[in-house]
C-alpha cells in the first residue's frame, strides 16, 4: 500500500504537483487533453531530494491550490495500471490508466482498458473525468 501526499501549485498551464511518499518525492508537471473518448496526458517527472523545502518554496512562489492525501494500492498488467485509492475527505475510487510509450498510438491500449472496465463491471456512466484535487476544490473558488 502506497501512502501519497500530492501538493498542487498554481501554474500558467497544465498542472504541477509535488508527490511525496515514504520512499521518495517527485515534482510532476502534466497536461491532460481529450481525444475522442480518451483522456490523454503528457508529463515530466523530476526526483526531489528535499521535498519539505521544495513544497515551501513552490508554495511561496506560486501558491498552493490543493493538497490530496491518499492510500493507493497499485496493480499493473502489461502497460495498464489500476489504482485503488482511498482519498482523504473524498472516499474510495479506482483509476485506470494505460502508459503509452514513444510512438505508440493511444488507440492500441483502448482494448486493454475496456477489458479491465468490463472485468470490474464498471459502466462508462460510472467514470469521473476530473481529478481528486478538482473534486476537493470544486465549490471553494
Amino acid at each position: 500500500m502506497l501512502h501519497q501526499r500530492d501538493t498542487f501549485f498554481k501554474t500558467a498551464e497544465g498542472k504541477l504537483k509535488l508527490r511525496e511518499q515514504p520512499d521518495g518525492a517527485w515534482l510532476i508537471h502534466y497536461a491532460r487533453r481529450e481525444s475522442a473518448a480518451l483522456m490523454l496526458s503528457t508529463y515530466e517527472i523530476a526526483a526531489v531530494a528535499e521535498p519539505a523545502k521544495m513544497r515551501a518554496m513552490l508554495g511561496a512562489a506560486f501558491g498552493v491550490i490543493a493538497k490530496v492525501s491518499k492510500r493507493r494500492m497499485l496493480m499493473i498488467r502489461d502497460n495498464v495500471r489500476l489504482h485503488l485509492d482511498v482519498v482523504a475527505d473524498l472516499g474510495t475510487f479506482g483509476e485506470i490508466e494505460a502508459v503509452i510509450s514513444g510512438g505508440d498510438s493511444p488507440e492500441c491500449s483502448r482494448d486493454a482498458v475496456n477489458e479491465t472496465l468490463l472485468a470490474l463491471k464498471i459502466a462508462k456512466s460510472d467514470l469521473i473525468d476530473i481529478s481528486y484535487f478538482e473534486m476537493l476544490t470544486r465549490g471553494r473558488s
